[in-house]
C-alpha cells in the first residue's frame, strides 16, 4: 500500500511538475509591450510595427503590442506583471519605479533621450514674445502624467517665475503631443506645450494644425523617454532585449527605418539614477508626495 501511494503520489507530482514547466513555457512564449498614449492610437501603432516585427526576431517572441488609454494603465501594467516592456516619458517612469518598489528597470533610451526638450507653442499670429506675456491666457498641457508635456515644462515655468495654476486664465489637459497643438491651432488655447520631437515631425510631414502655430520658446534639456521592462522579467530575456536595442544600426536599410520611426539616431543604455532629476522635479509641483 505504502510503494503504491509514493508511486501515485510520484506521479501526482512529476505531472504537476510538468504542468508547471509547460505553464512556464507558455508564458515566456508572448512578450507583451506598451507604451504610454502620448500620439493618436494609430500613430503608436504605426510607430511600433517594424519594431515588434524586429522584436520577435531577435527574441524568438510573439511580440504583442496593446495600447492603453492613459498613462496610469501602463505603470499598472509592469506592476501587476500584465506588461513585459514598455515605452514610457521620464515621470511614467518614475511613477513605476515608485508603484513597484524600484522593480520596474529601464533598460534603454535613444540617444536624444538624454537631452529632451519641450517647445512652448503659440497661434502663428500672437502677439506674445515671452513666457511672461502668457499671463492671463488660457493654456493647454498635454497629459498630467507626461513628463514633456507636463510635469519638466510646469517646472520651467515655475523658473521663470509663473505659477501655471494662478498666471494662467485656465489650464486645460490635451492628453497627448498632437492633440495641443490642435488646441492651439483651433483656439481652444491661447498657448500650449508638447515634447520637441513630435513638434518637430509635425512641422517635418506638413501637418496643416502645425502650420498654424509657433514655437515661443523651448525648456532646458532634461532626461526622458525609455524602454523599461517589469520587476521579474527574466535577466536572459531582459539582456537580449537591451542587446537587440543596442545592436540597430542607421546603416542597416532595416533598422535605419525602425530608428526613423522612433526618431532615434541610436539606442544607449539608460540606468533609473538618470530619472533622478524629474523625480525631484515631481516632487517640487508637488506631483509626486
Amino acid at each position: 500500500m505504502n510503494k503504491r501511494l509514493n508511486h501515485t503520489l510520484a506521479a501526482c507530482a512529476l505531472t504537476m511538475a510538468g504542468m508547471a514547466t509547460t505553464g512556464a513555457l507558455a508564458q515566456t512564449t508572448v512578450l507583451r509591450v506598451s507604451a504610454i498614449p502620448d500620439e493618436a492610437p494609430t500613430e503608436l501603432q504605426r510607430k511600433f510595427k517594424p519594431l515588434g516585427d524586429y522584436l520577435r526576431k531577435e527574441t524568438g517572441l510573439d511580440v504583442q503590442f496593446t495600447p492603453v488609454t492613459d498613462y496610469a494603465a501602463v505603470v499598472e501594467g509592469l506592476a501587476t506583471s500584465k506588461i513585459d516592456l514598455a515605452w514610457l516619458g521620464g515621470f511614467t517612469f518614475v511613477q513605476a519605479k515608485l508603484r513597484t518598489g524600484g522593480g520596474a528597470v529601464p533598460i534603454v533610451q535613444r540617444a536624444e533621450d538624454e537631452k529632451f526638450t519641450s517647445k512652448f507653442i503659440v497661434p502663428a499670429d500672437s502677439t506674445a514674445k515671452t513666457l511672461a506675456d502668457l499671463k492671463g491666457k488660457t493654456f493647454a498641457f498635454g497629459s498630467p502624467s507626461s513628463t514633456s508635456g507636463h510635469l519638466m515644462p510646469r517646472y520651467y515655468l515655475t523658473q521663470a517665475g509663473i505659477n501655471a495654476d494662478t498666471d494662467f486664465k485656465t489650464i486645460a489637459f490635451s492628453g497627448a503631443h498632437d492633440a495641443t497643438v490642435a488646441f492651439v491651432a483651433s483656439g481652444r488655447a491661447d498657448a500650449g506645450v508638447l515634447n520637441a520631437s513630435v513638434m518637430d515631425k509635425l512641422v517635418e510631414t506638413a501637418n496643416p494644425n502645425a502650420a498654424k502655430v509657433r514655437v515661443l520658446a523651448t525648456t532646458p534639456p532634461y532626461f526622458d523617454y525609455n524602454w523599461t521592462v517589469r520587476p521579474g522579467l527574466d535577466a536572459a530575456l531582459t539582456k537580449k532585449l537591451t542587446d537587440a536595442f543596442l545592436k540597430l544600426d542607421p546603416s542597416n536599410p532595416e533598422h535605419k527605418e525602425i530608428l526613423a520611426l522612433q526618431r532615434a539616431s541610436k539606442f544607449i543604455p539608460t540606468k533609473a539614477a538618470n530619472y533622478d532629476g524629474i523625480e525631484a522635479a515631481g516632487k517640487a509641483a508637488g506631483l509626486i508626495k
